[in-house]
C-alpha cells in the first residue's frame, strides 16, 4: 500500500454539541488532541488536521500540522479534499476520521488500511449499521477528484463513491482482524459524540485497561510486577502506579515508541514501561 499519513477534520459546525468539539475536555487533554495522537500511533506518514477558516485550535501532539479549508461551509467534503491535497505528495493513502471519535482504536485504523489494495481507491466501512466516510481510507491522488466534485456542486461524500473503486467493510470483515476483534469487539472505533449528553456519557465511562510495568530504580519493592489498571493516557497510567512523569521518568509505549508526553492515549491492549532517564534506568 505504502505510506500512509493520518488526516483529522476538526472543523465541523458543532451545532448539536454548542460548542466546538476539537477543544472539549477529554481525560486531561482534548478530543481533538486524542484523535490526532491515536492517528500518529497507527499511520507511518504525517499526520494533519483540517480546520475551519480562521479556527483556533487547542494544542496537538508535537509533529502534528494544520492545514486550513479554503472555503467555510461546505462541509466534511472541503476538508476531505483539503486533507488529501495536503498529504498528496508524501504519502498513497490516507486515514481520514472526525475529531470526535474518543474510541477510535490503532487497530481499526490499522485494519481500514490495510484493505487499500493496489486497485482500491477507498476503503469505506460499514460498522454498526451505518457508512462510516469520516473512519475511512482514501488514496491521496483522489485529492483532485473531490475537489472537481465540489466545484460541481456535490457536498455530500456519497459522490465520491459513484467515481471510485470502493471496497466496503461491514462488521464481520472488520472484525476479520484478530487484534481489532479482542480490544475493539463492538467497533465503538466509529462511535462519535454529538451532543452534551453523548459527550458527558461517552467522557464518563472507565478508561480502558492497560498493563503497567515499572524498570531499574523505579522497581524497588517489586514494582517491576507487571499490573493492570484502568488509564487513557500515559500520565494518569503513572500516577495509578505512583509515579510522575518528569525529565527522570520516561515511558516506553508497546515496547518502542519513547515518551515524555503525559497526554498521549492509550487504548485497550497498551503494555506501558515506565524508566529511569538518568544513567539509562
Amino acid at each position: 500500500m505504502g505510506s500512509a499519513a493520518g488526516v483529522v477534520l476538526a472543523g465541523g459546525r458543532s451545532s448539536r454539541m454548542g460548542a466546538s468539539k476539537a477543544g472539549l475536555e477529554w481525560h486531561g487533554s482534548t478530543l481533538l488532541y486524542r484523535a490526532a495522537a491515536v492517528l500518529g500511533r497507527a499511520v507511518d506518514g504525517p499526520v494533519v488536521v483540517v480546520s475551519a477558516p480562521g479556527q483556533e485550535l487547542p494544542e496537538l501532539p508535537a509533529g502534528v500540522a494544520v492545514v486550513e479549508d479554503p472555503v467555510e461551509g461546505l462541509g466534511p467534503m472541503q476538508g476531505l479534499a483539503a486533507g488529501l491535497a495536503a498529504v498528496e505528495d508524501r504519502a498513497e493513502a490516507a486515514f481520514v476520521c472526525s475529531t470526535d471519535l474518543p474510541f477510535l482504536h490503532p487497530a481499526y485504523v490499522r485494519r481500514v488500511l490495510a484493505a487499500l489494495t493496489a486497485d482500491v481507491e477507498v476503503v469505506l466501512p460499514v460498522a454498526r449499521g451505518f457508512r462510516q466516510p469520516l473512519a475511512a481510507a482514501y488514496r491521496t491522488r483522489i485529492a483532485g477528484l473531490v475537489a472537481d466534485l465540489l466545484a460541481q456542486g456535490n457536498q455530500r461524500p456519497g459522490m465520491i463513491f459513484k467515481h471510485c473503486a470502493v471496497t466496503q467493510l461491514d462488521d464481520d470483515a472488520l472484525l476479520a482482524d484478530a487484534t481489532l476483534a479482542k480490544y475493539d469487539p463492538d467497533l465503538e472505533s466509529v462511535v462519535n459524540v454529538n451532543t452534551p449528553e453523548e459527550f458527558r456519557s461517552a467522557r464518563d465511562r472507565e478508561p480502558p485497561e492497560v498493563v503497567v510495568e515499572r524498570f531499574g530504580v523505579l522497581a524497588k519493592g517489586g514494582g517491576q510486577r507487571p499490573r493492570t489498571v484502568r488509564a487513557a493516557t500515559i500520565g494518569a497510567a503513572a500516577e495509578a502506579v505512583g509515579l510522575t512523569l518528569d525529565r527522570h521518568v520516561v515511558a516506553a509505549l508497546n515496547g518502542d515508541q519513547v515518551t515524555k508526553d503525559g497526554r498521549l492515549p492509550l487504548v485497550a491492549g497498551d503494555t506501558v514501561a515506565f524508566l529511569s532517564a538518568d544513567a539509562g534506568g
